[in-house]
């Protein structure tokens, strides 16, 4: 049997939401499992224009197995007009076999999104990404006002899951109670996974 992992699946060609998911991974192993980290290619406006198979830097693409055998996921993008980025919601739409399957039914999932603005679309970008995993019957994972630094927080994170202001540059780094949600949401997929494979067992 394979080591349980949490899926820290996301888009993103800047450093915030790459920062994001590693804190998130943070959150998981010291929770106790496995994170791994998986990226999305960017989609080309030309028909022709296939990405490598293993990018050039930073993680590797998911593939669908990634997401069949997980054992929950984080969910990331930078908004777009308070949406996830069309690389993500491209690879959520080639999902349907593992919807048919119901491979996804009954895993805790999260989401977590980074922005240019301070209201530029976190929280309508948070629940976009929620959506879909809805569909494919995911326990959805949300942060807690237990979590102080959700109420301290004067950047990002909302109860919806973990957000973060880069700034219009994008260079601005996480602050200290982005950092706490982060980790936190990926913590409490870890325990929650633990506890759903402990009640099957």
């Amino acid at each position: 049997m394979s080591t349980p992992y949490i899926l820290v699946l996301y888009y993103s060609r800047s450093g915030a939401t790459n920062e994001m998911a590693r804190q998130i991974a943070r959150g998981v192993e010291q929770a106790g499992l496995e994170a791994r980290l998986r990226t999305v290619p960017a989609i080309s406006t030309e028909c022709e224009a296939v990405a490598p198979d293993i990018p050039e830097q930073g993680p590797l693409y998911a593939t669908l197995d990634d997401l069949k055998h997980c054992a929950g996921l984080a969910l990331g993008s930078p908004t777009r007009f308070g949406n996830m980025a069309a690389p993500l919601k491209y690879f959520l739409d080639g999902t349907s076999n593992l919807w048919l399957t119901g491979a996804l039914v009954g895993k805790p999932a999260g989401v977590f999104t980074s922005t240019a603005s301070l209201h530029g679309g976190q929280e309508t970008t948070l629940l976009s990404m929620m959506l879909p995993l809805l569909h494919h019957g995911m326990l959805i994972t949300g942060l807690p006002y237990s979590e102080s630094a959700l109420i301290d927080t004067a950047g990002g994170g909302t109860p919806y899951g973990p957000s973060h202001h880069a700034g219009s540059d994008g260079k601005r780094g996480l602050n200290e109670h982005e950092v706490a949600l982060c980790r936190a949401l990926g913590s409490r997929l870890a325990k929650t996974a633990q506890l759903l494979e402990n009640g099957r067992g």
